[in-house]
Protein backbone atom coordinates (compact mmCIF):
# COMPACT_ATOMS: atom_id res chain seq x y z
CA UNK A 1 0.00 0.00 0.00
CA UNK A 2 1.24 3.57 -0.80
CA UNK A 3 0.54 6.32 1.85
CA UNK A 4 0.67 10.33 0.66
CA UNK A 5 1.85 12.24 4.02
CA UNK A 6 1.28 15.63 3.79
CA UNK A 7 2.18 17.64 7.08
CA UNK A 8 0.66 20.77 8.30
CA UNK A 9 2.63 22.02 10.29
CA UNK A 10 5.97 21.76 8.24
CA UNK A 11 6.73 24.08 5.60
CA UNK A 12 3.90 24.12 2.65
CA UNK A 13 4.84 23.18 -0.85
CA UNK A 14 4.40 26.36 -3.03
CA UNK A 15 1.14 26.86 -4.80
CA UNK A 16 2.77 26.79 -8.10
CA UNK A 17 4.20 22.71 -7.17
CA UNK A 18 1.82 20.41 -6.32
CA UNK A 19 3.32 17.25 -4.23
CA UNK A 20 3.48 15.59 -1.09
CA UNK A 21 5.95 15.92 2.01
CA UNK A 22 6.57 12.16 1.70
CA UNK A 23 5.15 9.23 0.07
CA UNK A 24 5.67 5.55 1.95
CA UNK A 25 6.06 2.92 -0.08
CA UNK A 26 7.34 -1.00 0.13
CA UNK A 27 8.34 -0.16 3.29
CA UNK A 28 10.67 2.92 2.47
CA UNK A 29 9.58 6.71 3.54
CA UNK A 30 10.51 8.94 0.60
CA UNK A 31 10.54 12.46 1.69
CA UNK A 32 10.50 15.31 -0.89
CA UNK A 33 13.60 18.00 -0.62
CA UNK A 34 13.29 20.06 2.19
CA UNK A 35 14.53 24.19 1.90
CA UNK A 36 15.10 26.38 5.11
CA UNK A 37 11.39 27.53 5.11
CA UNK A 38 10.27 28.33 8.28
CA UNK A 39 7.20 26.45 8.85
CA UNK A 40 5.67 29.20 11.45
CA UNK A 41 6.92 32.10 8.75
CA UNK A 42 7.16 30.46 5.23
CA UNK A 43 6.88 33.90 3.51
CA UNK A 44 9.29 35.29 5.41
CA UNK A 45 12.89 35.63 4.15
CA UNK A 46 15.53 32.64 4.09
CA UNK A 47 17.62 32.74 7.07
CA UNK A 48 21.62 34.32 6.10
CA UNK A 49 24.05 31.38 6.62
CA UNK A 50 24.33 28.00 5.62
CA UNK A 51 23.84 27.11 9.28
CA UNK A 52 20.57 28.75 10.43
CA UNK A 53 19.40 27.21 7.01
CA UNK A 54 20.33 23.55 7.61
CA UNK A 55 18.81 23.42 11.09
CA UNK A 56 15.55 24.97 9.24
CA UNK A 57 15.76 22.21 6.55
CA UNK A 58 16.35 19.58 9.37
CA UNK A 59 13.74 21.16 11.33
CA UNK A 60 11.11 20.49 8.55
CA UNK A 61 12.81 17.00 7.80
CA UNK A 62 11.86 15.46 11.70
CA UNK A 63 8.29 17.50 11.42
CA UNK A 64 7.36 15.23 8.39
CA UNK A 65 9.48 11.76 9.18
CA UNK A 66 8.35 11.69 12.60
CA UNK A 67 4.64 12.55 11.15
CA UNK A 68 4.72 9.69 9.27
CA UNK A 69 5.78 7.26 12.27
CA UNK A 70 9.71 7.38 12.10
CA UNK A 71 12.76 8.92 13.36
CA UNK A 72 15.54 10.99 11.65
CA UNK A 73 17.85 7.45 12.57
CA UNK A 74 16.35 5.30 9.89
CA UNK A 75 17.30 7.59 7.01
CA UNK A 76 19.12 5.23 4.72
CA UNK A 77 19.89 7.63 2.00
CA UNK A 78 20.23 11.42 1.97
CA UNK A 79 20.88 13.67 -0.58
CA UNK A 80 21.98 17.18 -0.44
CA UNK A 81 22.12 20.37 -2.71
CA UNK A 82 23.96 22.99 -2.15
CA UNK A 83 24.20 26.35 -4.54
CA UNK A 84 27.83 27.12 -3.19
CA UNK A 85 29.82 24.08 -2.45
CA UNK A 86 32.99 25.49 -2.02
CA UNK A 87 31.73 27.65 0.37
CA UNK A 88 29.29 26.02 2.27
CA UNK A 89 30.57 22.50 2.50
CA UNK A 90 31.93 22.72 5.82
CA UNK A 91 28.74 24.54 7.50
CA UNK A 92 26.49 22.00 5.86
CA UNK A 93 28.55 19.22 7.69
CA UNK A 94 28.91 21.16 10.83
CA UNK A 95 24.99 20.68 11.59
CA UNK A 96 24.47 17.53 9.19
CA UNK A 97 26.79 15.90 12.00
CA UNK A 98 24.84 16.89 15.20
CA UNK A 99 21.99 14.74 13.30
CA UNK A 100 23.76 11.80 12.00
CA UNK A 101 26.10 11.22 14.68
CA UNK A 102 26.31 7.66 15.13
CA UNK A 103 29.88 6.45 12.81
CA UNK A 104 28.37 2.83 12.83
CA UNK A 105 24.75 3.57 11.41
CA UNK A 106 25.76 6.35 8.84
CA UNK A 107 23.47 6.83 6.10
CA UNK A 108 24.45 6.75 2.19
CA UNK A 109 25.06 10.36 1.06
CA UNK A 110 25.10 12.22 -1.69
CA UNK A 111 26.67 16.44 -1.77
CA UNK A 112 26.46 18.03 -5.10
CA UNK A 113 26.92 21.44 -5.83
CA UNK A 114 23.77 22.82 -8.14
CA UNK A 115 23.72 26.46 -9.89
CA UNK A 116 20.64 27.32 -8.53
CA UNK A 117 17.90 26.33 -5.61
CA UNK A 118 13.88 27.46 -5.12
CA UNK A 119 13.93 30.82 -3.42
CA UNK A 120 17.57 31.21 -4.19
CA UNK A 121 18.40 28.89 -0.96
CA UNK A 122 21.88 27.85 0.39
CA UNK A 123 20.81 24.18 0.59
CA UNK A 124 18.13 21.53 -0.13
CA UNK A 125 17.79 17.76 1.47
CA UNK A 126 16.14 15.15 0.72
CA UNK A 127 15.88 11.51 2.65
CA UNK A 128 14.92 8.19 2.09
CA UNK A 129 14.03 6.10 4.95
CA UNK A 130 13.43 2.47 6.09
CA UNK A 131 11.57 1.02 9.41
CA UNK A 132 14.19 -2.06 9.79
CA UNK A 133 17.35 0.84 9.94
CA UNK A 134 19.23 0.74 12.86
Amino acid sequence: MTRYIKVPSAAPPPTSARYSHAVEAQGFLHVTGQLPIDPDAPDAALAATIEEQTELVFRNLKLIVEAAGYELRNAVLVRIYLSDFERDYIGLNSVYHRYFDDNEALPARTTVGVARLGRAALVEIEMTLARSSV
